[in-house]
């Protein structure tokens, strides 16, 4: 009688330790999803900490959906929960989501390097990649915002997209970014992306870093000696510096910018399309910064035109 009892108590405890884990399997996140509940969520061991920024000063609300952070308009609660959501189940289905690009020795040394990775967003097995960087005025970065949304929109495309959290400042993050190419090309192999017509986004700050990157090369910026993009995207930024050697370039922004004026872009794209470089502006009426995908305003769809104009420089 007792070894009955005791199957029929195990069978049971089995039992509930299989629905828990299903339930936790399907448990998803929603808009009133506590922040810290996706930052503590075990799946993410310890790399939850970055998918919100680490300079939480930057940001306010407790929920995915009342998030708002600094510089940043038209934030969409569903595209936020939409990433929190999509990284869990690829997490939970085993793909590797977030990959470190330096050594725990290099982080020993500089502990600001703890808080830096790639978020890595699968398209097709070899096709070319992107990497997107946020915004955030060098001061924090914006991911959620400002690249999150842009790499999982690029991997819906069928390419392979990287999402860079780096540290703030514009010379570590440069170096951050140069790193990141250069890790992404010595693992290419094992992440199954091409090398071959990579590109570079950015918003605000990183759109900046997006531009530097392109005009000098990861070299400059102490990364490998690699080939530069194919193909830089550029969104509200004042970033006039250029080179008759810049890669082609496509750039939007809001006409009530107050951070970054339009006309200061379009000058920028002016110039180098006086050297031959293919470039593509728009600027979009009673947009402000940081408008990032755009969704339901007039510059919605603009991230379609972007990949467009990605794929016209492939194979130049």
């Amino acid at each position: 009688m007792k070894k009955v009892i005791m199957a029929i108590l195990i069978s049971f405890l089995t039992a509930s330790c299989i629905i828990s884990a299903e339930t936790m399997e399907d448990v998803m996140y929603t808009r009133d999803t506590p922040i810290e509940s996706v930052i503590e969520d075990p799946v993410f061991g310890d790399y939850g900490r970055l998918i919100f920024p680490v300079e939480d000063w930057y940001y306010s609300g407790d929920t995915l959906g009342n998030l708002r952070l600094t510089f940043y308009s038209n934030i969409d609660p569903d595209k936020t929960v939409e990433i929190c959501n999509y990284f869990r189940t690829q997490a939970l289905n085993g793909e590797k989501i977030f990959y470190d690009i330096y050594t725990d020795e290099e982080k020993e040394e500089d502990p600001r390097k703890e808080n830096t990775g790639l978020f890595f967003f699968r398209g097709k097995e070899g096709a070319p990649f992107a990497i997107c960087n946020a915004g955030g005025a060098f001061a924090y970065v914006g991911a959620m915002h400002d690249s999150f949304p842009h790499a999982l929109e690029i991997s819906k495309r069928g390419y392979n997209a990287f999402a860079l959290i780096y540290r703030p400042g514009a010379e570590t993050a440069c170096e951050d970014l140069a790193r990141a190419i250069s890790f992404i090309f010595r693992n290419a192999e094992k992440l199954g992306v091409s090398t071959s017509d990579y590109s570079l986004w950015g918003g605000s700050a990183g759109a900046r870093m997006a531009a530097w990157l392109g005009s000098y090369g990861p070299a400059a910026f102490g990364g490998d000696n690699l080939p530069r993009p194919s193909a830089v995207i550029m969104q509200y930024t004042g970033h006039s510096d250029y080179t008759p050697y810049d890669p082609p370039t496509f750039a939007c922004v809001g006409d009530r910018d107050g951070i970054a004026p339009w006309r200061t872009m379009e000058r920028r794209l002016k110039i180098l399309s006086s050297y031959g470089i293919p470039t593509e502006f728009h600027h979009y009426p009673s947009l402000t910064h940081g408008f990032g995908l755009g969704t339901g305003t007039v510059a919605e769809g603009w991230i379609d035109q972007a990949i467009r104009f990605w794929e016209a420089q492939m194979g130049e």
